[in-house]
């Protein structure tokens, strides 16, 4: 005997339709609600800054631009880690090597071959980030840029803005009931509100090629803010 096996499937998932429709009603509190937004905010000097340094060469032929620019950079990272920053906390980000033109009269030519290598540093000591930026010019670096500063140990930050956050919420869903005079029962949900993006490095300066001084940049670090936010779903009564 044939068996229309469409059908079959179709007859078999019939229950689950009243199943799910029971659970999405079972998710729906019964009780009065209150729902609330609270944040948090704790304030942190930072112990921690990344910036970026690049060296750039240009030479006639891509090898003597790409041989210039491996020696430059040799000089400059050499120089970075005599200041007291490990090897690990240098990472190249970035080299490139391209050809540069003329045009004149609707005709291209070659001028010469441009090599940029670029890297980013970790620097714990941040009282040391102005004098590191200026060795690094001193030796042959040709841009600073993305200076960025953070906390070492952020996540007890972050945990510490969410606990204030919850309650900064929790406090507000009281002060609502006590409006329509009544009394929170009990907290039913609590849902942070995260923020992934990460807002792009800003340029700190671009120091001129061929610079011989060693020139101490001053550095100011400010002050972090570090936030948390949450939405509170809570049974009133």
């Amino acid at each position: 005997m044939r068996i229309n096996t469409w059908a079959l499937a179709a007859l078999l998932s019939l229950p689950a339709a009243p199943a799910a429709a029971q659970s999405r009603a079972a998710d729906v509190p019964q009780v009065p609600i209150v729902m609330t937004a609270g944040e948090g905010v704790v304030k942190k000097t930072p112990d921690r800054a990344w910036v970026t340094i690049a060296a750039e060469s240009r030479a006639r032929t891509a090898q003597e631009a790409q041989r210039a620019n491996a020696d430059a950079m040799n000089a400059v990272t050499a120089k970075i880690k005599a200041s007291g920053i490990a090897a690990d906390a240098i990472q190249t980000t970035g080299f490139d090597l391209q050809p540069e033109f003329d045009y004149a009269n609707g005709r291209q030519t070659l001028r010469d071959y441009v090599a940029r290598n670029q890297v980013q540093i970790k620097v714990d000591a941040i009282a040391k980030l102005g004098e590191i930026i200026g060795a690094a010019v001193a030796t042959g670096a040709t841009s600073v840029s993305g200076v960025r500063f953070d906390v070492q140990n952020r996540d007890d930050a972050e945990r510490e803005a969410l606990r204030l956050a919850v309650a900064d919420a929790r406090g507000r869903a009281e002060a609502a009931a006590a409006g329509a005079g009544m009394k929170v029962e009990r907290v039913l949900r609590v849902e942070e509100q995260r923020d992934m993006g990460m807002q792009p490095p800003r340029p700190m300066m671009m120091a001129a090629r061929g610079e011989a001084v060693q020139v101490t940049t001053p550095i100011e670090a400010g002050e972090l803010e570090i936030r948390a936010r949450v939405t509170l779903t809570a049974a009133v009564r």
